[in-house]
């Protein structure tokens, strides 16, 4: 029994504790806050204004940098696909020139070929 009544009191102590440092969080943003809700006059609201365009400005200036870096970045990317896709372009004609150089070549070879092999079937086909 003396088990269950000391988690039962460490149990409320511990809720205790909890529901205190809730109080204190409560007071803190009522602190923090409660100069927004009081009434102002005209030149009071624009720094109310001021204040809240500032931690706007702070809030999202890190959001902001991280946007303009991967800006950065993919425009490095695209500019990297840009040259290596006219690099690719560059090697396809070379290749497409050696190609139809190649082949001009063989037709070339094709053609002396025959002309070797035409005296000599007329030569056997004389002789025999």
């Amino acid at each position: 029994m003396s088990v269950f009544r000391s988690e039962r009191r460490g149990d409320a102590e511990a809720a205790a504790v909890v529901t205190e440092v809730e109080g204190e969080i409560r007071d803190f943003i009522r602190r923090d806050v409660s100069y927004l809700r009081r009434p102002r006059e005209a030149n009071a609201d624009t720094g109310a204004v001021d204040s809240i365009n500032a931690l706007i400005q702070r809030v999202s200036g890190a959001s902001v940098d991280e946007i303009d870096r991967v800006i950065s970045e993919l425009q490095h990317v695209r500019d990297t696909l840009r040259r290596e896709g006219e690099r690719v372009q560059r090697e396809i004609s070379g290749y497409a020139g050696l190609s139809q150089a190649a082949m001009a070549s063989m037709k070339v070879i094709a053609e002396n070929l025959q002309q070797w092999k035409a005296p000599s079937i007329q030569a056997n086909g004389n002789g025999g």
